[in-house]
């Protein structure tokens, strides 16, 4: 079995590990998912955002706030628009990991494997 060897046993104990499992929680939701996806492209308005996973406005700003309150996307005020922009790529990366995780859960020949 190849043991990883970027992590050791103080990372096991690290209090970065339930903050990990809390961005886990918070990106477990499919319009959260949508949302990352969708500003990988890069900075968005928030009508934008609603058209492009189909939600209502209002709905993806509720979304978008616990997306800041996680530091996973940063916000900037144009006028009265608001834009949003990930803040870094490792919530992509992470979002397309599980992506290819539940390509494998649905097909023995999974697409990123073709």
């Amino acid at each position: 079995m190849h043991v990883d060897t970027d992590v050791d046993g103080s990372q096991l104990d690290s209090e970065f590990v339930e903050i990990a499992a809390e961005i886990f929680g918070l990106l477990a939701d499919a319009t959260r998912i949508r949302i990352v996806l969708a500003l990988h492209a890069g900075e968005l308005p928030v009508n934008e955002i609603a058209e492009l996973v189909g939600r209502s406005p209002a709905a993806v700003s509720q979304h978008l706030a616990k997306l800041r309150w996680a530091k996973i996307v940063l916000a900037r005020k144009d006028g009265n628009r608001m834009f949003y922009r990930l803040s870094d790529e490792h919530a992509h990366r992470l979002v397309m990991e599980a992506i290819k995780q539940a390509e494998h859960a649905v097909s023995d020949t999974p697409r990123h494997h073709a």
